[in-house]
């Protein structure tokens, strides 16, 4: 018997171990991306638009090169606060495998995951192409106009305090009561188990990438503190404070954002 628990822990400290070093390889890879373009586009004539967006206007090129930049932020910004589920997700199936159940790979709840995200990339691109054409961004995509960047922050903020805000952030913050209340055999079900809790995860955070608007999509210092306050909110007791203080502080910086000189 002891030595069946034995096991069974050292089990699950693999299947810890091999996760987090995935995700964080995975991770970095798509940070290394990141800063591999961010040093691109601080080197790159301004005539130069393949990377980044100038003030011509844009081809398929250029929206395919945008989309495909949202895409590995997303995956670098998202994938420290998917962790605990992933871990979640991969001993429920360990379980199951050992009752000889059929195994499913995290991969397919991962990949389920991040296709929402990808709806989402592609979203966050459209607006991006919007707002270059109609002037409100830089060359280094950051907004040109106060009000803008003052409207953003200040929907972010309120953001914070609505129903909706606390609902979808309690689904991402207790992955086992999700995926007891979601559950779905088979590949085909974890694929959509993956794409409901990007789902709730997007509807989380979705202002927050918006706010990337305000000091520069790529800006990889801002991308790094969002990314953090995201994990932060999803893993450190008392999320609501942690939210409601967020929203202050959002709300302040909008509002001074609007009235400064």
């Amino acid at each position: 018997m002891e030595t069946d628990i034995y096991t069974a822990e050292s089990l699950i400290k693999k299947d810890r171990l091999i996760i987090y070093s995935g995700l964080v390889i995975i991770a970095a890879l798509a940070w290394a991306y990141m800063f591999y373009l961010d040093n691109e586009m601080k080197n790159m004539d301004m005539s130069m638009a393949q990377l980044m967006p100038s003030m011509q206007i844009w081809d398929l090129t250029k929206f395919l090169l945008m989309f495909v930049m949202w895409i590995v932020m997303m995956v670098a910004m998202m994938l420290p606060s998917v962790a605990p589920a992933a871990l979640v997700f991969a001993k429920v199936y360990r379980k199951r495998k050992s009752e000889g159940k059929p195994f499913v790979s995290l991969g397919v709840f991962l990949v389920g995951y991040f296709t929402i995200w990808t709806a989402f990339s592609l979203v966050a691109t459209t607006a991006q192409w919007l707002l270059h054409k109609a002037a409100l961004l830089s060359p280094m995509m950051v907004s040109t106009s106060p009000y803008l960047g003052s409207a953003l922050l200040l929907v972010a903020g309120f953001f914070q305090f609505t129903p909706l805000k606390y609902s979808c952030l309690n689904q991402c913050r207790n992955p086992l009561d999700f995926l007891i209340a979601e559950w779905r055999e088979g590949y085909y079900g974890a694929f959509i188990m993956g794409m409901k809790h990007g789902y709730f995860c997007v509807g989380c955070c979705w202002m927050f990438m918006a706010l990337l608007f305000v000091a520069g999509v790529m800006n990889l210092l801002w991308v790094a503190a969002i990314a953090l306050f995201v994990l932060v909110e999803k893993v450190l007791p008392y999320p609501l404070w942690t939210s409601r203080v967020g929203g202050i502080l959002l709300i302040l910086w909008g509002l001074w954002m609007l009235v400064k000189p």
